[in-house]
């Protein structure tokens, strides 16, 4: 077996490839781009659908590529197998409609088998097929493998639902007798049986049908290729590794776990090794993941972040870690990927940031959620109960980021059990609700293969001419056939050359009319895509018949382009600005660019400040007032980035890109239509600024006549206000404002102590009040003239006093009433809870509450309810 780094083994795959002429494609971001069915990029093809549904069409029909990917299905799992991980590479060759079984089979086993290339023993490797495709198992014969080394398994297929699909052939890797934990005759003991002898390391699915809305399965108009090996898996077998873990892609982080820990050291104890992959695993995860532009959070990728962080702490802590260390382990990451993955060490301060705060802010939940467990561990013996319960396991898990075993561990050494039919059904529910938000989007698109076959040259010349006089139509595209003439309402249109902008990158498609030769309107351009080839597909509402070949006049909406432009320029500022106001860290995550407003989101790690907002808003119009001029040169990406360009993650660029330079300010790749000076922006005024997501945060601004009108408006809404606070001059507004505040802030006060003194005064009644109400004791009454404050207060006063069991007080005015329920202490012990209660007599008020079982608060909107609430809740008391 040959000594290669994981490193090596990577390149060599995509060599191999390269070599057959695919194209090494980079590998994208972890952030899905456009598609709402994933979380994660979570395999190689999730890249590569727009190429198999036909809604792009590749440069080259063959690709390859090591696709960084993240799954989390299955997370208990990993650490306590050898080859489950969160974060893993998947290396793959695609064909998009050019070969297919036969090169696919042949190339792989040469791969695996060449002295040149893998050069595995050939006798070590067996293949599975579906039983129905004879060819692949011919294929196989055909290379030279042994027909009892092929086996026929009924799984063998690849379907994920409405698109393309079909057969697999999955390859794997007899590791020898030594890996064997199986009895002979187990039905597992098997090539695809669950085993570790059997090592599965590369799948290649033919797809070749599509799967329809109806269910059925017809063949593919192209069919595909799409394979995938797990670098992990491939490296254990050359390192010769017992488990994934034992490797170069994860032996620094353990070997660097190991010095913070108490020495423990790995492959001494079970328990402690799983404590140290885990680590090890979500480590690589983590920073991989917020390198891309993940941050904590808790929802989505966010929510996956702070998890897999808290689960990594927690297991450091039974290694004896107490400190903050996993941020530490970021750079060790960054070395083991740099061969490949070079911008993990680039960020690497940032990333540390990120995972440091994250940890310092989880090891204060921690604290809070051990003396929550305690609680539970107590309220749970005194009620006799031999089990904590799985929804407050859970919450535990959810909340508190405590890992059920962890529960579970704590609760046996009080001489407790838990749940855990309790705790799987919450589990289950939270998975079905992330499946919920997910379930209306489809995954893949089935093909589109009309537009595919269309590959006219078509020019688009929008950069130098917004009106084109003798622009030939090419195609006409009515309820997807190709006709040579249409009188059709809405059809799609391609012409030879174009000035209608395509929409791209998060600018809009330019609009406009389409006018014959004698100057009449034929119809009106509503939007402009890009067609699986490349070409400017026109989407347009005829007015007169279209008919293919004739040359006809196309009119961009001047106007319409203008404010795009004006718009799109001023995102490339606003990038630059945000960059170097809050760091080199922020990144664009997507934009829209309409005539009247732009959209631009970014990643950034906490808020924005409205200091900070300030300085990003003076800075762009500085730019502006510079007055600029916007230079564009078509070059080479290389070229590009020697110049500083910036490049986005989301974009895959060709061969030529367009460069476009603000003085030296501002240096991006894009593609869009831009101003020729920064003068003709004219004013930049950001309107907003929030939060849109986990560790994503989003400004809207306008600019221009827009920006003029927002100013103007604003500025006439002050003048409003100064007139009704009596201020001659604006500059005072501030100043009587703060006047008004602080005179508010006083007669509050006033208010609350004669609202304190008022209810002080009819507690001495109601405390002397106290009946019996079953085998409790209760006082009741409604306060009048009081707000919840005073309620809390006079509940305060009673428990320092012990005057009864129960406390119910109520207090209303106009459409408001509110409700406290205060329990003595003792009777919670007993089972007896405020938030009970509350719930129970809330519905009187028209309202509903919750709170702590020794007080609880409910507010509604039916105060003549107030006085059957109180009698509810003495009859609620009586038969308890």
């Amino acid at each position: 077996m040959k000594n290669l780094s994981s490193g090596q083994i990577r390149q060599m795959f995509l060599d191999f490839f390269q070599e057959k002429g695919h194209t090494i494609e980079p590998s994208a971001s972890l952030i899905p781009v456009d598609d709402p069915t994933l979380l994660w990029i979570n395999s190689g093809v999730a890249t590569m659908k727009k190429y198999f549904d036909g809604t792009v069409v590749p440069k080259n029909p063959r690709m390859t590529s090591s696709q960084k990917s993240i799954r989390t299905n299955d997370i208990e799992n990993v650490g306590k197998t050898p080859r489950h991980h969160t974060l893993f590479e998947m290396l793959g060759n695609f064909s998009v409609g050019d070969y297919f079984k036969k090169e696919a089979i042949t190339w792989a086993f040469e791969l695996l088998t060449s002295p040149k290339w893998f050069g595995w023993d050939k006798d070590k490797l067996y293949m599975t097929v579906y039983p129905k495709d004879t060819d692949a198992k011919k294929y196989w014969e055909a290379v030279g493998v042994a027909p009892d080394h092929i086996i026929e398994i009924e799984d063998n297929f690849w379907d994920i639902g409405q698109g393309p699909s079909g057969p697999d052939s999955e390859i794997f890797y007899d590791r020898g007798a030594d890996f064997d934990e199986l009895a002979p005759d187990d039905p597992e003991n098997y090539p695809g049986g669950e085993n570790d002898r059997w090592l599965e390391v590369w799948n290649i699915v033919f797809s070749q049908y599509n799967h329809t809305p109806q269910g059925t399965y017809e063949p593919l108009p192209r069919k595909n290729i799409d394979t995938g090996m797990g670098l992990e898996r491939v490296v254990s077998i050359f390192q010769n590794a017992r488990t994934n873990f034992e490797t170069d892609l994860f032996l620094p982080m353990i070997r660097q776990t190991e010095s913070f820990s108490d020495h423990k050291k790995y492959g001494v104890s079970k328990q402690d090794d799983v404590a140290f992959r885990i680590i090890a695993d979500h480590a690589r995860a983590i920073t991989v993941a917020i390198g891309d532009g993940a941050l904590p959070s808790n929802v989505g990728r966010g929510y996956v972040i702070r998890r897999l962080i808290r689960r990594a702490i927690v297991n450091g802590q039974r290694l004896g870690i107490k400190s903050a260390f996993l941020y530490k382990l970021a750079p060790v990451v960054g070395e083991t990927l740099k061969s490949y993955y070079p911008e993990v060490l680039e960020q690497r301060n940032y990333i540390e940031k990120v995972i440091h705060s994250e940890e310092d802010r989880f090891n204060e939940t921690l604290n809070d959620g051990l003396k929550l467990l305690q609680d539970v561990i107590n309220s749970t013996k005194a009620a006799a109960k031999k089990d904590i319960d799985g929804a407050t396991a859970f919450k535990l898990y959810d909340t508190y980021g405590f890992p059920y075993e962890l529960t579970k561990e704590e609760a046996a050494d009080a001489g407790l059990g838990v749940d855990k039919k309790g705790f799987q059904a919450e589990m289950q529910k939270q998975k079905q609700r992330a499946r919920n938000a997910r379930s209306g989007a489809k995954s893949m698109k089935i093909q589109r293969d009309l537009l595919v076959k269309v590959k006219d040259d078509s020019q688009y010349v929008g950069y130098d001419t917004l009106d084109v006089k003798d622009a030939k139509l090419l195609e006409i595209v009515e309820d997807e056939k190709l006709v040579s003439e249409s009188k059709a309402e809405t059809v799609e249109l391609i012409f030879d050359k174009t000035p209608f902008y395509a929409e791209m990158g998060g600018q809009v498609a330019d609009r406009g009319v389409i006018l014959d030769d004698n100057g009449d309107k034929v119809a009106d351009v509503i939007d402009v895509q890009h067609a699986p080839n490349g070409q400017n597909l026109h989407t347009v509402k005829t007015e007169e018949s279209l008919v293919q070949g004739q040359t006809y006049h196309l009119v961009v909406d001047r106007l319409f382009h203008s404010r795009v432009e004006k718009n799109h320029t001023a995102t490339h500022l606003l990038d630059q600005s945000l960059r170097n106001v809050l760091g080199g860290h922020t990144q664009q995550a997507g934009s829209l660019v309409e005539p009247g407003y732009l959209r631009f989101d970014f990643n950034h790690f906490g808020q924005v400040t409205d200091e900070d907002l300030q300085k990003v808003e003076q800075m762009v119009n500085q730019q502006i007032f510079k007055e600029t001029d916007v230079k564009t040169v078509v070059t080479d990406p290389k070229t590009g980035k020697k110049m500083g360009a910036i490049a986005l993650f989301s974009e895959k660029y060709g061969d030529k890109v367009r460069v476009v330079s603000i003085g030296d300010f501002s240096v991006e790749f894009c593609g869009g239509t831009h101003v020729a000076n920064t003068r003709d922006i004219g004013l930049f005024k950001i309107v907003s600024e929030s939060g849109v997501g986990a560790g994503v945060r989003r400004i809207e601004a306008v600019t221009s006549k827009d920006a003029f009108r927002l100013l103007n408006n604003q500025s006439n809404e002050l003048k409003q206000i100064s007139n009704r606070l009596k201020v001659t001059q604006l500059k005072d507004v501030p100043t009587r404002v703060e006047q008004l505040q602080e005179e508010i802030k006083d007669l509050k006060a006033k208010q609350d102590s004669l609202e304190a003194k008022l209810a002080g005064q009819q507690a001495e009644a109601v405390f002397d009040n106290k009946q019996t109400a079953g085998q409790f004791t209760i006082i009741t009454g409604n306060i009048k003239d009081a707000g919840m404050q005073q309620l809390r207060q006079l509940a305060d006063t009673w428990r320092s006093n012990n005057l009864s069991d129960v406390l119910v007080l109520g207090t209303g005015s106009g459409q408001k009433a509110n409700l406290v329920v205060a329990v003595a202490d003792e009777k919670v012990k007993f089972g007896l809870k405020a938030g009970d209660l509350i719930k129970a007599i809330a519905p009187n008020i028209n309202g509903g509450g919750g709170g702590r079982p020794n007080m609880a608060q409910a507010g509604g909107k039916n105060p003549a309810g107030l006085q059957t609430a109180l009698q509810a809740a003495i009859e609620w008391l009586e038969n308890k």
